[in-house]
């Protein structure tokens, strides 16, 4: 029996690949392992919607630690990265995120001494696919593949396409499933989830969740993925009132990439700051106590120290829960990339300062949270024999104490960091 190990990077849409990936291959009597070197083969799953260079990074370690196994590099394979793939492997077999139920067969084909390349756009649904899941109490479910929008530096519109919605009875079939198999939390994902049926004419996302809300029984919570800005605008007041349902977290993953206008109309972002800045207040006036999480860039090509104040402005006034910061790195055919590039060590002080500030305001946040009580789902294994539960606005609480995943338990919040909540047991 073939044996199998896989390694994943990336966001919630990788790893659901890998998940599935997982699943085609144990129904055809493929042995997956925890070991890498007991495989035979390795997938590797990559992420470059950040850059190239951590992936081939990765690339480079399993080639050069493993020879003789077979290496299957699957994931986000942009046309760029594989000239720079073959330099380093020439016998790896390439799968992209669009063929991932082909993965049995490159595997039995690269047993066979065949180097397969499975890198067009087809268009499969995932929500239809086997999985295997990684975490038994977290339900990974794709919603759509793609994008509809046209970002000046994004590479996710050249590696995943147009945007491919979902069937409803899919993704309702595939949330049963999940919580049958014992799912506390259904996280919907896909590269822009407030796109959801723009391909057939109309943004569909709130009446997926009502179909889902009103069909789909049981003890569980829906974590909603990240939203373009410019779609949650069009539909607010539908999100806000399907928030009101207690099987909501209350979190909206809403990126804004700049605190400064000129700079987001070089980006192709279609909003402004005065519309995002209106959309969280009123998500805040509405959804009591919600998680806001955003996306920032520094350093995008032209951005001035006043510009870049901007976005420092905007993180103090709107305070958010959470922000990913990156600095900007130009990828390959995108429109940034032919613009004047921000000095790297500029983009460095920018990234520190910007942390600095959401560290202090996330911090400030939490602090409002001590001598909170509810209660939480249990659902990851957290470091230093801890646990971390969500609650009703998904924020992370770390507990210590003997718990199974999927366990509800009633915590008091006693302590806080800029990134987590710490409880008791009560």
């Amino acid at each position: 029996m073939t044996k199998v190990y896989m390694q994943t990077h990336g966001c919630s849409a990788n790893f659901v690949d890998s998940e599935i990936m997982m699943g085609i291959l144990a129904e055809e009597d493929f042995k997956l392992v925890e070991d890498m070197e007991k495989a035979d083969v390795i997938v590797l799953n990559i992420c470059t919607v950040k850059g190239n260079n951590i992936a081939l990074k990765e690339i480079r370690n399993f080639t050069e630690q493993f020879p003789k196994k077979k290496l299957i590099i699957a994931g986000c394979i942009s046309k760029d990265i594989v000239p720079r793939i073959r330099k380093i492997n020439q016998d790896a077999s390439l799968i992209n995120t669009h063929n991932i139920n082909r993965i049995r067969d490159v595997i039995e084909e690269a047993l066979q001494g065949n180097i397969l390349e499975a890198l067009t756009q087809e268009k499969i649904i995932k929500a239809d696919l086997p999985k295997i899941k990684a975490n038994k109490v977290i339900g990974i479910i794709p919603i759509a593949s793609g994008c509809s929008d046209h970002c000046a530096y994004c590479s996710v519109k050249l590696i995943k396409g147009n945007i491919f919605s979902y069937p409803q009875e899919s993704i309702i079939d595939s949330v049963k499933r999940n919580i049958d198999q014992g799912s506390k939390e259904i996280w919907l994902t896909s590269q822009d989830n407030g796109a959801y049926g723009l391909d057939t004419g109309k943004r569909k996302l709130p009446d997926l969740l009502n179909e889902i809300l009103d069909n789909v029984q049981g003890d569980y919570k829906i974590r909603l993925g990240m939203i373009n800005p410019r779609h949650v605008m069009a539909m607010s007041d539908d999100l806000i009132q399907i928030y009101q349902d207690d099987r909501i977290f209350k979190f909206l993953h809403i990126p804004i990439e700049s605190g400064n206008n000129e700079i987001l109309g070089k980006m192709k972002r279609k909003y402004n700051v005065h519309e995002f800045k209106e959309i969280i207040a009123k998500f805040r006036r509405y959804v009591k106590d919600i998680t806001i999480a955003t996306d920032m860039i520094v350093g995008f090509p032209d951005e001035t120290e006043l510009q870049f104040q901007d976005s420092l402005h905007l993180i103090q006034d709107i305070k958010p829960d959470a922000v990913n910061i990156a600095r900007f790195s130009s990828r390959p055919h995108t429109a940034a990339a032919r613009m004047k590039q921000v000095p790297g060590n500029i983009k460095k002080e920018r990234s520190k300062v910007l942390t600095e500030l959401y560290i202090n305001t996330a911090l400030k946040k939490n602090k409002a949270w001590l001598g909170w009580t509810g209660k939480v789902i249990i659902d990851e294994v957290g470091k230093d024999k801890t646990w971390v539960g969500r609650n009703f606005a998904y924020k992370p609480i770390i507990l210590k104490g003997k718990f199974n995943l999927g366990q509800e338990v009633e915590v008091k919040i006693k302590d806080c960091s800029a990134y987590d909540l710490k409880a008791n047991v009560l």
